[in-house]
């Protein structure tokens, strides 16, 4: 048996990120991960995730904003390049690009508001619907790479384990804290416990010995299987013009809700990835995902590549299953009680927080800081009454 001070359960970007800032405070950490980090049954695998400022609401903004410094801070710590910039255009009749726009300015990020024929003279490869938002400093950020950097220099300080293979079967109040045991006997103990366990979380809730009113407080978790696929680019267009580079994009319009990016370090940096919003299966659990394509997915993809992305060939080329963790509101969960951090449901738009994520959670596991209200439990709560 391993005794730590915090044991953190799941070592996708929101644990790994909170493993890096409790080692790095001094802190001694257990990592506990069901498989291998970043792995492909869960939400953080691949090296393709959006990096974007545009949110319908400044609080969102000013956060990626604070979160870009956690940013640098790893990528200069580790040596790695994690963000590659790309630029990023939000459009469609449900995106409002002018109240985006209207936060950009406030939040201080630079952005271009651009009309649809501006758009496409810039970008010819899509073909834009309504007016457009630029921001120049969104792009691709590398979640496996992520993670591997910050389990890194977590476990470089001499004060980090990184226990794989290691499913929490139990969980357990002691004397001085808590015992978390794996399926095959193993067990850790620790004085605190961060659960970030992604789609996982709603099967650990019933362990964790969570006061009545806390746990009554947590909001229902929707667990989807979203696929993705990735389209191979057009080098030019049907005039034999250059397509010039992509940015990632976010459409929203009453049909369907789309995102795009360019494939990460693991697709070579090329081709579109792209996926429906919130278009796979809900699942009864994590454990109950297929990891399959299904056929109607693909063909409404497809539909949706011939319409509005000409820079594509709607053919894809790899396809891929994630799980998305939602809340109602999809907003985040991380709250703290009796020695218990909740660190999840980052539904869908978590992982450009990651670094961030990281320290809200060891500030509340340490005591040495607090997370914005609206991610506590009992304004999830609060949200739903209405």
């Amino acid at each position: 048996m391993s005794s730590s001070d915090f044991i953190v359960i799941g070592a996708g970007l929101a644990g790994a990120a909170a493993a890096w800032h409790l080692a790095e405070a001094g802190h001694h950490v257990s990592v506990l991960e069901r498989t291998t980090p970043g792995n492909h049954e869960g939400s953080s695998h691949g090296s393709a995730r959006i990096f974007r400022y545009a949110y319908p609401e400044k609080a969102y903004t000013d956060l990626v904003v604070r979160a870009r410094q956690g940013w640098d801070q790893l990528e200069a710590a580790s040596g790695r390049r994690l963000i590659t910039p790309t630029g990023s255009v939000d459009f469609g009749d449900l995106r409002d690009p002018r109240g985006l726009a209207a936060v950009l300015e406030a939040s201080g990020v630079a952005h271009e508001l651009l009309s649809a024929d501006a758009a496409r003279e810039r970008f010819p490869q899509i073909a834009f619907d309504t007016e457009v938002l630029y921001h120049p400093d969104a792009g691709v950020l590398d979640a496996l790479g992520t993670i591997e950097a910050m389990l890194e220099l977590a476990q470089a300080t001499g004060r980090a384990e990184v226990h794989t293979h290691w499913e929490a079967a139990g969980i357990r109040r002691t004397a001085g804290g808590f015992e978390v045991r794996s399926a095959d006997g193993r067990s850790v103990t620790g004085a605190k416990v961060i659960v970030a366990a992604g789609g996982w979380l709603p099967a650990l809730l019933g362990d964790l010995a969570l006061p009545a009113g806390f746990l009554e407080s947590v909001p229902a978790f929707e667990v989807r299987e979203e696929q993705a696929f990735h389209l191979p680019w057009r080098e030019a267009d049907e005039s034999g013009a250059a397509y010039p580079a992509w940015p990632t994009f976010i459409h929203k319009r009453s049909e369907m809700q789309t995102y795009g990016l360019p494939g990460g370090r693991d697709a070579g940096f090329s081709g579109q990835k792209m996926a429906q919003y919130k278009g796979g299966p809900v699942l009864p659990s994590a454990r109950d995902q297929s990891g399959l394509i299904t056929e109607e997915m693909r063909r409404r993809v497809q539909d949706y590549a011939m319409r509005y992305l000409p820079g594509v060939v709607p053919e894809p080329y790899a396809e891929a299953t994630c799980l998305f963790t939602m809340t109602p509101n999809e907003d985040f969960v991380i709250d703290e009680a009796d020695g218990v951090v909740l660190l999840s449901a980052c539904s869908g738009h978590g992982g450009k927080f990651a670094p961030l994520l990281g320290e809200l959670a060891a500030g509340l596991a340490t005591g040495a800081g607090t997370v914005p209200d609206r991610f506590r439990v009992a304004h999830h709560r609060a949200e739903a009454q209405r």
